[in-house]
């Protein structure tokens, strides 16, 4: 699953990482591949830039695997995939490459031992984004509780959408998760109301309130959950693993049944014709 958002912060790279980290808590092993230059996911995660060999850019353009490039965390089941400065230039190196909406997707979709593999995004609707978009199933959007992160929602649904008929038909939202959640700010109530209203079931139970320890946390290198995994912060990303993993079960159910029945379809087809 990607983690994405156009509008910079709105604690998109801290959701990736706490996410990933609660989901090896409950026994998962995630990988996460930090696809923003700025690197904030592996900095935030302990990695050095001295210690990185190999990053995300060289595995876009195929100049190493996805094995060579992934390096483990201080969390036990969560490795990383870091980032490199030379992200900042890959969207212009990107351009006259072939199939280049599909750079990481190639790159991904073999075998590797992971429940899950969540990419941390860029603040920007880029070529690096795209890119994310197409390797991926679902998109997670964590959505800051002011008014101009409901604008920038619009314009990465509608981007969402273009993917989807484009390049990616099974690419969905696999849920909102609201961010910086004031409960004495009447605009965090009002932007929430407008939000459930609009996407209804897809946005989260699971609300991330504004909380200091998860932004002292990537200054010790460690998640929020590792950091201080009594506050707030900390509690609200474990409920929302929990909350990502159900709705991930259930969407495996469905799937299943729907493959399920399309084989009993295809099946009555045949009868029906060798009758005739």
């Amino acid at each position: 699953m990607a983690v994405a958002n156009q509008k910079g912060g709105v604690g998109k790279t801290t959701t990736a990482v706490n996410l990933a980290t609660a989901m090896c808590a409950v026994g998962k092993t995630v990988l996460l591949v930090d696809l923003d230059s700025q690197g904030n996911a592996s900095t935030g995660l302990g990695i050095k830039r001295v210690d990185i060999r190999h990053s995300s850019y060289d595995v876009l353009f195929g100049e190493v695997a996805v094995e060579d490039a992934i390096m483990q965390t201080k969390v036990p089941n969560l490795s990383i995939v870091p980032s490199s400065i030379h992200l900042s230039g890959a969207e212009i190196e990107l351009v006259d490459v072939e199939r280049r909406e599909y750079c990481l997707r190639d790159a991904l979709r073999q075998p590797l031992p992971f429940d899950y593999i969540i990419i941390d995004c860029a603040p920007s609707l880029s070529l690096l984004t795209l890119n994310a978009l197409v390797a991926t199933d679902t998109v997670v959007v964590p959505l800051q509780c002011e008014f101009y992160a409901l604008e920038g929602l619009s314009h990465l649904v509608k981007t969402i959408e273009r993917v989807r008929k484009a390049f990616n038909p099974t690419l969905d939202i696999h849920g909102v998760v609201l961010t910086m959640y004031d409960r004495r700010n009447n605009l965090s109530s009002m932007v929430e109301n407008d939000v459930r209203e609009f996407f209804g079931d897809k946005v989260y139970r699971t609300v991330i309130p504004r909380n200091v320890r998860v932004s002292e946390a990537p200054s010790f290198g460690l998640p929020a959950i590792v950091y201080d995994m009594k506050s707030p912060g900390a509690t609200a990303y474990i409920h929302l693993a929990s909350e990502v993993l159900k709705r991930e079960r259930t969407l495996m159910r469905e799937a299943a049944a729907n493959e399920q029945q399309l084989i009993e379809n295809k099946s009555q087809n045949t009868e029906v014709k060798g009758a005739a």
